[in-house]
């Protein structure tokens, strides 16, 4: 019993252990409404409406905010789209 549950959580731990996450990173800029910033979150990053009006204003006040933690492929694609709605954002790992 012990041999077999034991091997799989290994294997799970060690799995975890080498993904990396990322952190896409929303910037405040002067420039764009906050209806937009919300608005573009909630369809670049599936935010829902109150999570997107609390990092946009996270950003405002403290000049960027985390909003998406991921794997870099989804996180990239979400950074150029922010981008082409000329909100700035970058991506970190954490």
């Amino acid at each position: 019993m012990t041999g077999k549950s034991t091997k799989r959580r290994e294997k799970v731990s060690r799995k975890e252990e080498y993904s990396v996450l990322y952190t896409l990173i929303l910037h405040n800029d002067d420039y764009n409404h906050y209806d937009y910033v919300i608005d573009s979150l909630v369809e670049v990053c599936n935010h829902n409406r109150l999570q997107a009006e609390q990092c946009t204003l996270i950003a405002h006040h403290k000049g960027k905010c985390d909003v998406k933690t991921g794997e870099f492929e989804v996180l990239k694609q979400m950074k150029e789209e922010l981008g082409r709605r000329g909100l700035s954002s970058t991506i970190n790992t954490r």
